[in-house]
């Protein structure tokens, strides 16, 4: 399909068009649809932890969750696992990774993280990048093997930042059908798929899905203050994930720091700002224990910002925001790691 065709006849894709409508120098910029809100009635405080569901899968999982690739900054293997072991003793059960994490060293050490009884406590998840089935099928069973686990929780299409990326995930011979295979023999529960670099790629991975009969369980986006001005996933894509129940995983929040050296919002702003949309999950990375007591402060604290809040932070970061400076994930390559290694894709 091209990318005209898909545009005019995608369902999906008409979830914030005015963002996306060309706009003529005669014309005003039609004012932006206020943005989607998380309903605090859907979510449970055990032990300050607050949990919230995941889509439609039934699970709860806490509003924060550890990202997977600061997993392997430290030092030491002790270092790492004192970090992954001081979150779920915090409450947070959500744990991040992906196969291509620093050479296979962050699965390797969430794997020796999760010994001694702590993978029961938690919901684990990991990211493939193969698009053939049988790179697919590989990097899963690597994926068990490093983690020490018999199944994975959740296993998600890496990096989905191509048009084309859902034709070939879908296509026959594709990446779905060893996950689903995977899913049949036990080694996973659910299937998702994330990506950073356009809501459409996103909206056209939907697309195909459901052409196939297929309806994901989780989609991870990047969702930050600047995301709401530029290409933005909050509009583009959100709508679209809470409308079909689809378990929402929010990342990128600070955007790699980027946001905080705009000046323009303060890293508590940033995680308050990400956590009032309806997200599921937010992952944070967290290199140090300090980090972790401050995400587990985040979330125990946690209060929404009031719609007058989020309405003055989106129009002190407007400036910063409006040519994606701030955002490298959707307007560079250097965050592309699949386009550097071509061959994890199979």
């Amino acid at each position: 399909m091209r990318r005209r065709d898909f545009l005019r006849t995608a369902p999906l894709a008409t979830v914030g068009a005015a963002t996306l409508a060309p706009k003529t120098r005669a014309a005003a910029a039609p004012p932006a649809e206020p943005l989607l809100r998380f309903d605090p009635a859907g979510e449970t405080v055990r032990d300050g932890m607050r949990f919230r569901q995941l889509g439609g899968t039934g699970v709860e999982v806490s509003c924060v969750g550890l990202g997977g690739f600061h997993i392997g900054k430290p030092e030491t293997d002790d270092e790492a696992v004192k970090i992954v072991r001081t979150a779920i003793d915090g409450g947070i059960n959500f744990l991040d990774n992906c196969w291509d994490y620093n050479s296979g060293l962050s699965e390797l050490r969430m794997g020796k993280a999760l010994q001694d009884g702590y993978r029961r406590k938690a919901f684990l998840m990991t990211k493939i990048d193969g698009r053939t089935k049988a790179e697919a099928a590989r990097q899963i069973d690597q994926s068990l093997l490093r983690m020490r686990t018999d199944v994975i929780d959740l296993v998600q299409h890496h990096e989905m930042i191509r048009l084309e990326d859902g034709d070939r995930v879908f296509g026959a011979g594709g990446a779905q059908e060893a996950v689903e295979a995977a899913k049949k023999a036990g080694k996973l529960r659910f299937i998702g798929f994330t990506g950073h670099k356009d809501p459409l790629v996103h909206l056209r991975t939907l697309l195909v899905a459901r052409e196939h009969g297929f309806r994901f369980d989780t989609v991870q986006l990047q969702l930050n203050v600047m995301d709401a001005h530029f290409r933005s996933f909050a509009r583009g894509v959100l709508p679209a994930l809470v409308n079909d129940k689809i378990g929402v995983l929010g990342m990128k929040a600070l955007a790699d720091g980027m946001i905080l050296d705009s000046k323009a919002a303060t890293a508590v702003e940033c995680l308050r700002y990400a956590l009032t949309l309806p997200v599921s999950v937010l992952i944070t990375g967290c290199e140090t224990v300090e980090r972790v007591n401050q995400a587990l402060t985040v979330a125990r604290e946690f209060k929404p910002l009031t719609v007058a809040e989020v309405d003055a932070l989106l129009a002190r970061t407007a400036k910063a925001a409006a040519r994606g400076d701030y955002e490298k994930f959707k307007t560079g390559v250097q965050f592309d790691s699949t386009a550097k290694h071509p061959e994890w894709l199979g």
